[in-house]
């Protein structure tokens, strides 16, 4: 895992990996099914992953692994901790188990508020591996992992351990801070669990807060029946005139059997569940309707 904590560079801001992220919830939700994410209803505990400067530190780092890998519902897995200077916070060695062997960077001998952090980001690696589930590119596979890491529970503390202020910065993962707080936004909306309350970084929750106003926007956008008045009117000019969808809409029209062109079959709107990212295709025009997502199995209130 990559730490930009000691580098002269700024920490990277908005939104850059936005499709990577989506497209990794719905590969997520693909592999686990709905009810394999339920299992994932509970976060890490901030007193979980807490580790004072008086606890022995090999036991404390073990303690703390094990805490990361029963938030991961990894039950079998045990962690191998160690600390040796390198250039990235983490790394993980992935074999068939059931031990893992983690190496950590040597500044989290004495930083260790975040070593559950390092270890969140390691642990999740061995989970995809062990699911199987992965993409190609190795940038956009370190995408999956922090999204995996942040939907399921324990990630939170990747935007935790993000703090930048005149003098230092220090950020773990590869999300920005705005996508950390962007996923972890989703899956509040998902479970009913808020980690505000848990940052400890004060520009980790500034983080949150800017990720979660781009989740609200997406959870309020046309044909969702939350989305405001003036989107809804565009909406329904577009679908009226047939004409392309305004710049930035998450819809397309079309029709039975014809593609996206015009035709004589049914007209549909096509657009993507606010949780999952499955696309969802249902007729277009009929006022106010209920579509179920068959991957999240969320229920949404539309205006088609």
């Amino acid at each position: 895992m990559t730490d930009n904590g000691g580098r002269t560079s700024p920490v990277e801001h908005g939104f850059p990996h936005l499709e990577t992220v989506r497209a990794a919830l719905t590969a997520l939700f693909r592999r686990l099914t709905a009810e394999g994410i339920g299992a994932y209803a509970l976060s890490i505990s901030p007193a979980e992953a807490a580790f004072g400067p008086a606890e022995d530190l090999h036991l404390g780092a073990h303690r703390v692994a094990s805490a990361v890998v029963r938030a991961l519902r990894l039950p079998d897995a045990r962690m191998v901790v160690s600390f040796r200077p390198m250039r990235d916070a983490a790394t993980v060695e992935l074999t068939a188990g059931p031990e893992y062997f983690v190496e950590v960077n040597d500044r989290f001998r004495l930083h260790r508020r975040d070593l559950a952090a390092a270890l969140s980001h390691e642990v999740t690696h061995v989970l995809l591996h062990r699911l199987g589930l992965g993409f190609a590119d190795t940038a956009a596979n370190e995408i999956l992992t922090d999204t995996a890491a942040a939907f399921l529970g324990s990630g939170w503390l990747l935007l935790d351990a993000y703090r930048e202020d005149g003098l230092t910065h220090q950020k773990l993962g590869y999300l920005t801070p705005e996508e950390f707080g962007y996923v972890l936004a989703r899956r509040a909306r998902y479970f009913g669990e808020d980690p505000a309350p848990w940052f400890s970084s004060p520009q980790a929750y500034e983080a949150y807060v800017r990720g979660r106003a781009l989740a609200d926007r997406e959870a309020r956008r046309a044909p969702l029946a939350a989305a405001g008045a003036g989107e809804r009117r565009r909406y329904a000019r577009t679908r009226r005139t047939g004409s392309a969808p305004p710049r930035g809409a998450a819809y397309r029209f079309g029709r039975d059997g014809d593609g996206e062109g015009g035709g004589g079959g049914v007209l549909r709107v096509s657009f993507p569940c606010p949780v999952c990212g499955q696309w969802l295709r249902v007729p277009a025009g009929g006022g106010a309707l209920r579509a179920r997502c068959g991957l999240c199995r969320t229920v949404l209130e539309c205006e088609v």
